[in-house]
């Protein structure tokens, strides 16, 4: 059995409740103060009711704050307007797993990660205070797909009001409609994530820009309705909610509580951030399909396979 089968088999058994994951711990630095990570309250997000199989809740990783299913973290994963559930244990998204704990990478390779995208740009990953090299399972694939992106030290140089902080994040996600060097990056993971065997991961600072929109792309084709899509978006705010407060403390000691409160809109996701993108989808494709296969030049093929890498 190859090493990729091996995981993809145990991520199966993780995911019928068969495999336990390791208990998660801390990461270092900034993370290692956070309090207890306990299950979410998912709101109005529709994960179905539990099916026979009774699927384990994807695992809250310590060390890697934003890590969650695209499918829905509970159940049968979200259901799509056909009423078919997605299928969980397939793609995972999160912010940059830099300082993953030992506990998290266990729990990672258990779920059978083959393949990681990582949308930082060299800036990014390069800068000595928020960047650093992806920390993944021994087999995992990594390739950078760079998706340019002005990082928080220089963001706090520029940005002087909350107001012009949320703007920055409207042009941001209109921008991955207009931009079409942006357009080819999230076309490449995209179809790599369709022909790649195993669990695929995509992030990438934060997990909730880049990451959120990716995300909203595969929901979006496999048929998620609107405002499920949206609520699994604005999960960010409570996945990096307790990491926020400690970067913006750390802001607030470097550059004043000024700073910090003009950044604070930079930190999270609002709904006003990905609807600009999708309005601007509507002005100049008309809908997400036209955008998936005009836009991002995705061909049917690679449109199906994604599909049925999601939907069950």
């Amino acid at each position: 059995m190859s090493r990729r089968s091996t995981k993809t088999l145990a991520a199966a058994l993780l995911a019928g409740g068969l495999l336990m994951s390791a208990p998660t711990a801390a990461g270092a630095l900034d993370l290692d103060s956070l309090g207890p990570l306990g299950a979410l309250d998912t709101g109005s997000l529709d994960t179905g009711s539990l099916g026979p199989e009774n699927l384990a809740d994807t695992p809250r990783l310590a060390s890697v704050a934003n890590f969650r299913d695209v499918a829905g973290n509970t159940g049968a994963g979200y259901k799509a307007a056909n009423g078919h559930h997605l299928n969980r244990g397939v793609i995972y998204r999160s912010d940059a797993p830099t300082k993953t704990s030992d506990a998290d990478l266990a729990t990672l390779t258990a779920l059978g990660v083959a393949d990681a995208y990582d949308m930082r740009g060299q800036s990014e990953i390069t800068n000595p205070l928020i960047g650093g090299q992806d920390k993944l399972p021994a087999d995992a694939v990594y390739k950078n797909v760079p998706i340019e992106f002005s990082n928080l030290i220089q963001l706090a140089q520029t940005i002087t009001s909350p107001e012009q902080a949320a703007q920055f994040l409207v042009d941001t996600n209109k921008s991955f409609v207009t931009d079409a060097a942006k357009r080819t990056q999230f076309a490449t993971v995209l179809t790599d994530i369709a022909n790649n065997d195993g669990a695929q991961l995509f992030h990438c600072t934060s997990g909730k820009d880049r990451t959120g929109w990716t995300a909203m792309l595969l929901q979006s084709l496999a048929g998620l309705p609107q405002q499920t899509i949206m609520d699994d978006y604005l999960l960010s705010n409570t996945y990096l909610e307790e990491t926020n407060q400690k970067i913006l403390q750390q802001i607030t000691g470097a550059l004043g509580a000024q700073a910090a409160t003009n950044l604070t809109p930079i930190l999270g996701v609002d709904a006003s951030y990905l609807q600009a993108g999708l309005d601007q989808i509507t002005a100049d494709y008309g809908t997400v399909d036209k955008y998936l296969s005009e836009g991002l030049g995705l061909d049917a093929a690679t449109i199906a396979k994604l599909k049925a890498k999601l939907v069950a």
